[in-house]
């Protein structure tokens, strides 16, 4: 889209480290729903009830 808006500017994007970035609820629940591993992500108590919730 900022190309479209304003193509003469070059646009950069930076991520942060792992460990600093966000990661929304409704993401690791599609992750969770898709059979992926949110161990990483949440505690192992919320992975637990993600799991049993999934089954």
């Amino acid at each position: 889209m900022n190309r479209r808006l304003a193509p003469e500017i070059e646009t950069v994007f930076l991520t942060p480290a792992e460990q600093e970035m966000f990661i929304s609820a409704s993401l690791v629940k599609e992750v969770a729903l898709l059979g992926g591993d949110v161990g990483a992500f949440v505690h192992p108590a919320v992975q637990a009830a993600l799991k049993s919730k999934v089954r």
